[in-house]
């Protein structure tokens, strides 16, 4: 019997390090997140489409891919990363040294304290998911990769068990982690480096 199966891959390392990066910082991959994604996929050429977000760090790598392997992609605007705000392209240090108050009240209640200018979580989470369920009617019995981003694949994968928008914050999703969705029953068949903090 026939599933639309879903895999979702977070990009790797971008170049600088680790920030804030939501859809106003775009970097390219660093060579490591370079080396991190073709570790991951491997010599797997079973997807029949490609999805990407169109962020550098996501789509150059999807490009690549798709190349390599003739497979069919495109690009889809609404699975960019989460804005950040006034977070974006700094470190967590910086964030910190700015504001520990702000800090630590977004960590404490991510839905109520949002950095200024950041992305509110319920419109981000209806972008991701709204997009995601056309694909899944879309590529119907089909197997599709998604390359995007932690949060991106945290509202996925929130959705996929009813968590409410807080959590979305209960998954950490490695640079080029891997997860596999029976999109069909709605079941996460495996996750890869993706920690599930219940």
């Amino acid at each position: 019997m026939s599933q639309t199966t879903i895999d979702l891959i977070r990009h790797g390392e971008p170049h600088g390090g680790s920030l804030y990066r939501g859809h106003t910082v775009d970097d390219p991959l660093s060579e490591t997140g370079w080396q991190q994604m073709w570790q991951a996929v491997g010599d797997y050429n079973q997807w029949q489409y490609i999805i990407s977000s169109p962020m550098l760090r996501c789509c150059e790598f999807s490009q690549q891919l798709a190349a390599k392997n003739n497979i069919q992609m495109q690009i889809e605007d609404n699975f960019k990363e989460v804005g950040f705000g006034s977070w974006e392209g700094l470190t967590r240090e910086q964030v910190k040294q700015r504001d520990l108050n702000e800090y630590n009240n977004f960590y404490r209640d991510p839905v109520n304290n949002r950095p200024e200018g950041c992305e509110d979580l319920a419109l981000f989470i209806q972008r991701v998911v709204s997009s995601y369920e056309e694909i899944v009617r879309q590529f119907e019995n089909k197997h599709i990769l998604i390359i995007a981003h932690a949060g991106v694949i945290r509202a996925i994968l929130a959705h996929i068990v009813l968590a409410p928008p807080r959590g979305i914050y209960n998954f950490k999703v490695n640079n080029a982690a891997i997860s596999r969705i029976n999109a069909d029953a709605k079941e996460i068949l495996f996750t890869n480096q993706t920690l599930i903090n219940i």
